[in-house]
């Protein structure tokens, strides 16, 4: 049974950057962790976790642009435009360095925020992560076909917005796995009623997936991982990524710390909110954050990770027996 969701909502700031008007949550102490959520989403997907987080942490959770509260402009919704836009972000709020953590779509971003400003981050933490193999749900794929931006417009009319919606939530509640995740498929289907939030998401997703999958991938640059702290956190049960992404990111990056949670979906942190912020605490408290070093990540770079070949994954650990 998936605990008790904290509802509790916190006070959303504002600042302009480069003319664009850009939504974000800020609260706690001590080290910073940047939240980036999935596609869609936005920083309240986090509010189960960000009350426990910000008991020992400094916690900036932002809308990304084209998302929630953010502006959603004409504007580059690339991964590599979000990662300076975050950048860009904690520079403003006068934060030198992150441990960074993105769940989906966001978990790209994460990835790349660390390849581009490996001096800016501390460590990596990716939640059911995009970036780590082809396959994706057929749903987002078919943002990317001719004509569904037109069709997406008639299902969000409003009579049969909210009849889609209802049967959305009430299929969650069923118990079954396969509708596991549903309740937020609601909440995101409910968001694309904006024709600019629609826009925004067709020009996110056609950067990232294509009709056959995932076309951005952190595969050719994981050996960069070597130097620097990575967990990645998946839910057993996720129909959106699925959960053998997971034995991808081991292979991939052999130092990671792989956890599997059981009885979650594409969700973790919404479906067991006080095991994910044990998980990211322990995972932070136990290990150093990275230090750039130039000419390391030189070495590295002339390696070209021919030296340190992907080793197979036998299995992925479960961490259901971790206690609140």
């Amino acid at each position: 049974m998936p605990e008790l969701q904290h509802q509790a909502r916190h006070e959303v700031e504002f600042v302009t950057l480069h003319g664009h008007r850009r939504a974000y949550v800020r609260t706690g102490s001590g080290p910073a962790l940047l939240l980036l959520h999935g596609l869609g989403c936005d920083h309240t997907t986090w509010e189960p976790v960000i009350d426990a987080l910000a008991r020992r942490y400094t916690v900036i959770a932002p809308d990304l642009l084209g998302h929630g509260l953010s502006d959603k402009p004409r504007a580059d919704y690339s991964v590599g435009g979000y990662a300076n836009g975050m950048r860009d972000l904690v520079t403003y709020l006068g934060i030198d360095k992150v441990t960074v953590l993105g769940h989906s779509f966001g978990g790209g971003v994460a990835m790349q925020f660390a390849y581009q400003f490996p001096e800016r981050t501390e460590r990596l933490v990716l939640v059911a992560s995009g970036g780590l193999g082809p396959e994706v749900t057929p749903a987002i794929r078919a943002i990317t076909t001719p004509g569904f931006h037109q069709v997406l417009g008639l299902l969000t009319l409003p009579g049969v917005r909210h009849v889609g919606r209802a049967g959305l939530r009430a299929l969650s509640r069923t118990g079954l796995r396969a509708t596991h995740d549903l309740d937020e498929v609601a909440e995101i289907y409910d968001s694309f009623k904006d024709p600019a939030a629609r826009a925004a998401i067709r020009h996110v997703v056609r950067a990232v997936v294509d009709w056959r999958g995932q076309i951005v991938t952190m595969a050719d640059r994981a050996y960069l991982t070597e130097a620097m702290p990575m967990a990645v956190i998946w839910g057993r049960d996720d129909r959106v990524i699925p959960v053998r992404h997971a034995s991808n990111a081991a292979a991939l990056a052999p130092g990671a710390r792989v956890e599997v949670i059981a009885d979650a979906g594409h969700f973790p942190h919404k479906d067991h909110p006080q095991r994910f912020a044990k998980l990211v605490h322990e995972f932070i408290r136990s290990t150093e954050p990275a230090t750039y070093s130039r000419a390391r990540f030189r070495r590295l770079l002339r390696a070209g990770g021919e030296a340190a070949p992907v080793r197979a994954v036998r299995s992925v650990p479960d961490v259901s027996d971790v206690t609140a």
